[in-house]
């Protein structure tokens, strides 16, 4: 099955600088990003830009040369300059992540052959030998300068890494046509029209950080990023600036919603509540829209692979369990293991085409082969669309438990553990069993301590037996990368020698 969302007006293939100069020649006073006391209007920002692309081609740096950015979350304004200058010169832009470990930066600057760094003062540039390392200082200093040639549409962009979740991390290669597919230029077009601001926590050098720069570059609403979340400041930045738009990851509504921050601040002004990088638990979903029932409440659905094409998920109440129906963005489908779609109902995988050009990964010629077809991009996750067009998502495609004879969910039964009132968070995943080959087992934020058969038993009516967890972990958080995901393979080895007995228990029928 194939479900279509519908179109928001044709757009003409642009490339990024030509698109912000056309910005800011229309709206030169716009402030398109504000983050504390600062703000950054479109005029400021092309000049910026051409000052930097010409301070790199200054420099030496060739169109298509790859240049890294390594900006902390504080830095919003500086990285935008520096990433749309990047552009501007012809270059190709690798936005890092200052949360990001020394040697994983190191891997994707010597990965994608980088030959300059700019980096904020927040950052420290790992240990590697580059042709150009430019700190704060540098690229503050460079001086006003007259436009550089820039690009064509179908020029390489940015490479942008994979949050690594499952290996290493994989660069996803954009064409400027890729990033400014479906930018609306005209007034009446643009996106977020209903909002004067739009406000997120995302760190830089993630896919939901990069969604937030092009808004920016394109919406009717301004950004206002905040460096970091906390539920309470985030919630009064909602209250003092009448916030229209929020974006989060499904971590921080959790925690918007434990804090009690929503009842404690004027949040009425909000008429988009959005949500990416994971599904959001029915349960929570269903809390959110209770909370904020003036708001739209989305699920964003995309990928590194597949950006800035997405699509938007309206949360309906009478399916809490489903992701939502396409409104606007992609296209999807569901397809069995030869590439052909699904009958409604029929569990499969998700794919969703891709926006502009044909994408890759940078020097992995068969994993490009697989993962980007004809114009479709393989999700990685399994799912199945119903009768009316809405999508439910089983699992990603890596992490279905096969257990004995059954498959299991992860995302089913941690939906059924979001809906205990003391567990806060929840990572399912499966692990060796003697009999079964693997059973799940689940980790666990909670109130208090929960005991195996509490859990089990608050599930009974919820979940087949082969379902249930046969052991729990409590821990405070879970691990999670930049983007916001949960990284599970980091809470495997509380399973392993189980350190703290009284905090490990397994299934006593084992």
């Amino acid at each position: 099955m194939t479900v279509r969302s519908p179109a928001a007006g044709a757009s003409v293939a642009l490339t990024v600088p030509a698109l912000l100069a056309a910005r800011a020649e229309a709206e030169p006073g716009h402030v398109a990003i504000s983050q504390g006391s600062d703000t950054l209007d479109l005029a400021a920002w092309q000049a910026r830009t051409q000052a930097i692309a010409a301070g790199l081609q200054a420099a030496g740096i060739q169109p298509g040369e790859r240049v890294g950015l390594l900006y902390g979350p504080r830095d919003w304004i500086a990285y935008a300059c520096s990433y749309t200058g990047v552009l501007a010169a012809g270059a190709v832009a690798v936005p890092l992540s200052t949360r990001s470990a020394p040697a994983e930066l190191a891997y994707m600057l010597e990965h994608c052959d980088a030959r300059a760094l700019l980096y904020g003062p927040a950052a420290q540039p790992p240990d590697v030998s580059i042709k150009l390392c430019w700190g704060p200082e540098q690229v503050s200093a460079l001086p006003e300068a007259a436009p550089v040639r820039g690009p064509r549409p179908g020029d390489p962009a940015q490479i942008l890494y994979t949050s690594g979740t499952t290996g290493r991390p994989k660069g996803v290669v954009a064409a400027h046509a890729n990033l400014t597919h479906g930018a609306r230029l005209k007034p009446p077009l643009r996106a977020l029209a209903h909002s004067r601001h739009f406000l997120h926590a995302f760190p830089i050098g993630t896919n939901a950080a990069q969604t937030m720069l092009f808004n920016a570059l394109t919406a009717h609403a301004g950004m206002l990023a905040t460096a970091r979340f906390v539920p309470e400041h985030f919630a009064r930045l909602i209250e003092r600036h009448a916030v229209g738009t929020v974006f989060v990851v499904p971590a921080m509504a959790i925690e918007l919603l434990r804090s009690g921050a929503l009842d404690r601040h004027d949040v009425s002004s909000v008429v988009l509540f959005g949500s990416t990088a994971a599904a959001l638990p029915p349960a929570v979903a269903a809390e959110l829209a209770a909370a904020l029932p003036t708001a739209t409440l989305v699920n964003y659905y995309t990928s590194t692979e597949a950006a800035p094409t997405q699509t938007s998920m309206v949360f309906h109440p009478d399916r809490p369990a489903a992701l939502g129906r396409a409104v606007t963005g992609g296209t999807l489908r569901v397809c069995d293991p030869d590439g052909e779609p699904c009958p409604a109902g029929v569990v499969g995988e998700v794919w969703m085409r891709g926006a502009g050009i044909s994408r890759s990964y940078l020097d992995d010629p068969e994993t490009t082969r697989h993962v980007f077809r004809g114009g479709w991009t393989r999700m990685g996750d399994v799912g199945y669309l119903d009768a009316d067009g809405y999508l439910f998502l089983v699992d990603r495609a890596g992490d279905v438990i096969k257990s004995g004879a059954d498959k299991v969910s992860t995302i089913a039964v941690e939906a059924a553990l979001h809906e205990h009132p003391e567990i806060v968070e929840a990572a399912v995943f499966g692990l060796p069993d003697p009999v079964l080959g693997m059973a799940p087992v689940a980790v666990l934020v909670a109130t208090r301590e929960l005991r195996l058969a509490e859990v089990r038993a608050f599930l009974a009516t919820r979940l087949a037996g082969h379902e249930q967890p046969s052991r729990i972990v409590h821990v405070d958080d879970l691990p999670r990368n930049a983007g916001g995901k949960v990284v599970k393979h980091r809470l495997r080895e509380l399973f392993g020698a189980a350190p703290e007995p009284a905090r490990a228990e397994a299934d006593p029928r084992a």
